[in-house]
């Protein structure tokens, strides 16, 4: 019954020009996608790096502290 509902609100223009605004807009918003997924990624990276750092410091911390 529900898909039945979406199924109307469906809409096929006749002139198939109108859907080159709407794959250019999707051909942007992927693209912006690709983009953010990408820097979240490279910033993951350096934020792994950063706490992998941090831990090697606070355990020769500990470990200097130990030997005193």
């Amino acid at each position: 019954m529900f898909s039945f509902l979406h199924l109307a609100f469906l809409y096929f223009p006749e002139d198939k020009s109108e859907y080159i605004p709407v794959v250019i807009e999707l051909v942007v918003l992927v693209a912006l996608c690709v983009i953010v997924f990408r820097w979240l990624l490279k910033k993951s990276r350096k934020d792994a790096e950063k706490a992998r750092v941090l831990e090697e410091k606070i355990k020769q911390a500990k470990k200097d502290e130990l030997h005193k």
